[in-house]
């Protein structure tokens, strides 16, 4: 993935298309449906086979649950959380290009229970959450030090409770994961470069 200070997803330069390829949904009520992905530099949708993996970690905690895609880029796992019976989904996006991509998506797939947000996610995550998330998705850029803020943020203003999972994607060389004290590990696996675990808090 790319970037921030502005935001993961915010590119050095202006693409000349949005044209980036495709993510397929893997399973659930758009099962196989094919979206476009803005031609952003850095994005990436997470893998075929790691989505399928973590969504059998998730395959009790996902339906009915309400969940936040903080650095959302494709929006590949939110899409998937949706389309498996997820009541809501909260993608952020700072870059306007994948943030559009993301709106005309989701007006595809008729998802109104999907909503983007053009904005940098550390800024959004300062203010006070009106309610916790029984979801957190964490893919932020890569090797940009993102993590450790974004798990304070979400522990200091009330993002998580006793109940939230949290999902991490990351590069394989991040280790161990700056995140708090009171995060217990319940699952991890590594993909290549990639490392993703699932994690809930005590």
């Amino acid at each position: 993935m790319p970037r921030q200070p502005r935001n993961p997803r915010q590119p050095h330069s202006t693409p000349s298309h949005t044209g980036g390829g495709q993510l397929r949904i893997i399973a659930g009520q758009w099962r196989s449906r094919k979206l476009p992905i803005a031609n952003v530099k850095g994005l990436r949708p997470t893998a075929d086979r790691v989505r399928e993996t973590v969504f059998n970690w998730l395959s009790l905690i996902t339906p009915g649950a309400r969940v936040l895609d903080v650095f959302s880029g494709t929006g590949a796992l939110a899409m998937e959380a949706l389309s498996r019976g997820a009541s809501s989904a909260t993608l952020l996006e700072a870059n306007p290009i994948a943030a559009k991509i993301l709106k005309s998506n989701l007006a595809l797939l008729n998802a109104e229970q999907g909503q983007v947000i053009e904005a940098d996610s550390l800024t959004w995550l300062q203010r006070p959450a009106s309610q916790p998330f029984d979801l957190i998705l964490l893919d932020p850029p890569f090797r940009l030090n993102l993590l450790a803020p974004t798990c304070e943020l979400l522990e200091r203003n009330g993002y998580i409770n006793d109940k939230s999972h949290i999902y991490i994607e990351v590069e394989k060389e991040l280790t161990p994961l700056p995140i708090p004290d009171n995060w217990q590990l319940k699952k991890s696996k590594t993909a290549g470069q990639v490392s993703f675990s699932l994690w809930f808090r005590v």
